[in-house]
């Protein structure tokens, strides 16, 4: 069984619901967990990709990481993929709003970068980050 991640990016929405849909049909997520609230929000959601997991919830639900977001603008987080261009094509398929086309970096790195629903902007790309030396 792989080493679970020790970095989670979290993430809130106004419509998490929506994000879950986007992120596993247009970028290839698994939702490996998902809990709402008795008011139908998503209080919180795992999904996963490759061994990277992020977290993310609704907007509203008068949690305390909810309050102290509140004023959270968009983030943006970076995802290793083997092959970029088959990536970008799906997101594309999707209707995802691409800022910035796969192109191939000077670092040996090939990208590319696209805004979600709600403003955060997703890198997906073939760089690795290493660990600290």
């Amino acid at each position: 069984m792989p080493e679970a991640p020790h970095i989670c990016p979290t993430l809130v929405y106004r419509d998490a619901k929506a994000a879950i849909t986007q992120l596993t049909e247009a970028f290839g997520f698994t939702a490996t967990a998902v809990y709402e609230g008795e008011d139908g929000l998503v209080a919180h959601a795992e999904l996963t990709y490759g061994n990277g997991t992020v977290m993310l919830g609704s907007r509203g639900t008068g949690s305390e990481f909810d309050r102290l977001m509140a004023g959270g603008g968009p983030v943006g987080v970076f995802v290793h993929v083997d092959d970029v261009d088959e990536h970008h094509a799906r997101a594309v398929a999707h209707g995802v709003e691409i800022v910035m086309p796969p192109r191939d970096q000077d670092y040996g790195s090939r990208d590319y970068m696209a805004r979600d629903a709600e403003g955060n902007i997703w890198s997906f790309g073939t760089y690795t980050p290493g660990p600290a030396e």
